[in-house]
């Protein structure tokens, strides 16, 4: 149950973005910007940071949401999973594994990181732009998780709306869908969903 009167049917951050259209143009933007435009790290590999980052903060939705756009990049959720369960031993290049420790420090606290996991970065061939983004991209899922779990925002369990979230995500990327394309199926598939569990507990 939110913990404010979020427009219902609306998982997760999009509810929030609904609720305060003005502010989420510019996270909706900085998430494209981040994980969709042209980089030098592939948008696969900066999925896995931000599922990496909200893994650690326990945020279900952006876990689920962008590990599913992961393996849509991938063609592989079982190295989503390594990731998030132990990324030093994942099939991962040892770039990413060392922006991924830069990115759990961030985590944790931005003051965490040291000289040493920067020299690492760099010595596994990591430019100073990946290791700026790799840093801003946790720092943006700190927020984003909180946001999304602050708010106690509706967190659906449902496999094939986060799958179908991650194709979209991965194709079309984080800027607001045109009012005149209508709402994507996986909305409407969870809310069902969501009605009938209801439906049977109050049984």
């Amino acid at each position: 149950m939110p913990h404010i009167a979020l427009p219902e049917g609306l998982a997760g951050i999009t509810a929030g973005f609904a609720f305060r259209p003005e502010t989420a143009k510019p996270m909706r933007e900085l998430a494209h910007i981040l994980l969709h435009e042209a980089n030098s790290l592939t948008p696969g590999e900066r999925e896995l940071i931000a599922t990496y980052v909200s893994s650690q903060n326990d945020c279900y939705f952006c876990q689920t949401s962008h590990g599913a756009a992961a393996a849509c990049h991938l063609g592989s959720s079982e190295i989503v999973k390594q990731v998030k369960t132990d990324f030093e031993s994942a099939p991962v290049s040892p770039k990413l594994k060392a922006l991924l420790a830069i990115a759990g420090k961030v985590q944790q606290s931005g003051k965490n990181v040291t000289s040493t996991d920067i020299d690492r970065a760099r010595r596994l061939g990591a430019t100073e732009m990946e290791i700026h983004d790799t840093v801003l991209i946790a720092a943006a899922f700190c927020m984003f998780n909180r946001y999304v779990d602050g708010l106690g925002t509706w967190q659906p369990r449902d496999e094939t709306m986060y799958a179908q979230m991650g194709k979209h995500l991965a194709e079309e990327g984080y800027r607001k869908r045109p009012a005149e394309q209508p709402e994507p199926e996986y909305y409407r598939t969870a809310r069902e969903a969501a009605d009938k569990e209801l439906a049977v507990e109050t049984k």
